[in-house]
């Protein structure tokens, strides 16, 4: 009986220490794996902002310079974090579904940042937003993958069959922004043009439902990627992906929060218009998260996700985006809001657009093309900081 005693006993004894070595082990892995993490994306190194920003708001709520800065810094991190996790989601559910994955959550910092300052009644801040979004994605976001993906490979190719129908969503979206000012200038009257974009903007979100519809379902074979991927490694297994996901866009949004309560300020203090904040940077601010898996995926040669990730997220914003606002303003905005744009950005809008047609129609793409749109980018930017629209 003492033998079986004493035999139990160091049974217990052995598996306490393989346990105990089992639990070291876990987390010298978790330990290492974050350093790898670390050491693959330095930027998040940036996250220690994230707590700072939230400790600033509460005890500094108005120093809303430092609170600008502090929030640009800690949707950098969160960003790339939102990157890594969809691009671990979209290597298993492909390219278009991934694209349109990262389109819609990346999309949710322009979203939350324009609904308040709709709820503020600041419609400028709002239309331009709308529009450097739709220029920032189609330029800025595209021309960037072209050239980062063509330093690292000669030439890269996409499914222009899946382009050239971003593109068209995005020629309808500019046509159905056009027409409101343009009634406007045959001196129609407030009502005529808040009806019109009432209406506008249901047909609008039908249409993106309906796109929708025909590219993930009916005629899904359409958008298959095209060209080679390089292999991923150490990806996320699929629940990481989606718990990463969901925890770091509920901080992408509570830090747009503090971003919205401070850029205003902040702005007036460096000598920025509500325009030039609007459509530069917010626009940049708010698509940080899907810049960075566009241009790590065309780093990667996955091309077809880049391209994706930029012009559908420019079609969602204004088939849906938009259309939702000008719905939602007679709820929460202190006065309907029209789509009626001032001329500068529906020129720019369209010009975006058709720049983003001309340089995607091919199917390849390479380091040049991205420079051209880089270009055109910096021209609008230039010009609107140049010579802002008037507000009205």
């Amino acid at each position: 009986m003492s033998m079986a005693i004493v035999l139990s006993y160091e049974r217990r004894v052995e598996a306490s220490i393989v346990q105990d070595a089992q639990r070291k082990h876990g987390a010298s892995g978790v330990v290492d794996a974050a350093v790898a993490e670390l050491r693959a994306a330095p930027l998040l190194a940036l996250l220690v902002f994230v707590p700072i920003v939230i400790l600033t708001e509460f005890t500094s709520p108005d120093s809303h310079t430092l609170l600008f800065i502090l929030s640009v810094l800690a949707i950098v991190p969160l960003a790339a974090l939102l990157s890594r996790a969809t691009e671990a989601v979209s290597a298993r559910t492909g390219d278009a579904v991934g694209g349109l994955l990262n389109a819609t959550l990346g999309n949710l910092t322009e979203l939350v940042i324009s609904l308040a300052a709709l709820q503020a009644g600041q419609y400028l801040l709002v239309k331009a937003s709308i529009a450097g979004a739709i220029v920032t994605n189609t330029l800025f976001m595209l021309g960037g993958s072209f050239l980062l993906g063509g330093l690292r490979h000669h030439l890269q190719e996409f499914n222009r069959v899946s382009a050239r129908f971003q593109a068209s969503l995005l020629f309808l979206a500019t046509v159905a922004l056009f027409v409101p000012s343009l009634v406007s200038r045959a001196d129609q009257g407030p009502e005529m043009v808040q009806a019109l974009s009432l209406g506008l903007a249901v047909i609008l979100i039908a249409v993106y439902a309906m796109g929708m519809l025909f590219s993930l379902k009916t005629h899904r074979e359409l958008f298959a990627s095209v060209g080679e991927t390089e292999e991923q490694h150490g990806a996320w297994s699929l629940s990481t992906s989606i718990t990463v996901l969901i925890v770091v866009t509920l901080f992408v949004a509570l830090i747009s929060e503090v971003f919205v309560g401070s850029v205003q300020a902040a702005a007036e203090k460096m000598g920025m218009t509500p325009a030039f904040v609007g459509f530069i940077v917010v626009a940049l601010v708010g698509a940080a998260a899907e810049m960075t898996a566009a241009f790590s995926a065309a780093r990667a040669n996955r091309l077809d996700l880049s391209v994706g990730i930029a012009l559908g997220s420019a079609s969602q914003i204004a088939l849906f985006v938009a259309p939702v606002l000008v719905i939602l303003s007679y709820v929460i905005g202190p006065e309907p809001m029209s789509l009626q744009f001032w001329p500068g950005a529906v020129a720019m809008m369209f010009l975006a657009m058709m720049a983003a047609t001309l340089l995607s129609s091919g199917g390849h793409g390479a380091w040049y093309v991205g420079v051209l749109a880089l270009a055109v980018y910096a021209i609008f930017g230039l010009t609107l900081f140049l010579l802002p629209p008037a507000a009205s």
